[in-house]
């Protein structure tokens, strides 16, 4: 992907990155912002789910994402450029954090949850922003497509039925949303690297803090 494309995709990341507060309940602040070894947790959790496998440094990038987003969906392939260059160094984490004002965003999460539970997590965030033009910005419920999908995956149909409508996936995503709301997040997407929020202004910006990082 050429520079400018990239440029370009990130200026819409940071639209909507401003506009976000507006996207997420009602703007207010219900939560206080956690700090310290807490706020540590919550940006990672022993069972947040990883792109691919984990890195061989201590360095951790994490996204809260909203597969609905379009920000989101412009950040996935600087994302997945990220991960191919930084393959088996750096660990990259996804948090779920489907935004209200998305119709299909919480059901695009479950689906996610539920593809994970038999190991496609990778396979089924990647579609979803492979295919998120064909969804998103609908008022529709997206349950049969996202059934689809999962078929396409070949999963177990029985098992896929019964995680996506369960409430422990309901919960799982839940507590991402909540960890998010706890660390200040108000919109997609939101960086965490190392545990300290990360709001790039250009696309190099990634490669040289991830850099400096690995240099220590």
């Amino acid at each position: 992907m050429s520079t400018p494309a990239k440029l370009a995709m990130l200026l819409v990341i940071a639209f909507v990155i401003a506009i976000g507060g507006v996207l997420l309940l009602d703007g207010s602040d219900e939560t206080t912002p956690v700090s310290g070894q807490e706020a540590d947790n919550r940006v990672v959790r022993d069972d947040s789910r990883i792109l691919g496998a984990k890195g061989s440094s201590d360095v951790v990038l994490t996204e809260f994402l909203d597969f609905e987003c379009e920000a989101c969906g412009a950040a996935f392939p600087i994302i997945e450029d990220l991960r191919q260059k930084y393959d088996g160094e750096v660990t990259f984490v996804a948090r779920y954090f489907p935004l209200p004002g998305h119709f299909n965003a919480e059901r695009a999460a479950r689906a996610v949850e539920s593809a994970a539970r038999q190991d496609k997590f990778l396979e089924m965030y990647q579609l979803m922003y492979e295919t998120q033009r064909e969804w998103g910005e609908q008022q529709s419920p997206a349950d049969d497509v996202f059934r689809g999908f999962a078929e396409q995956l070949d999963l177990d149909m029985e098992q896929f039925d019964t995680d996506y409508s369960s409430e422990e996936v309901a919960e799982r995503v839940q507590r991402d949303v909540d960890d998010g709301m706890a660390l200040g997040v108000k919109g997609t997407p939101t960086f965490f690297l190392n545990g300290e929020r990360f709001e790039p202004q250009q696309i190099e910006d990634f490669d040289a803090a991830i850099d400096e990082l690995l240099a220590k």
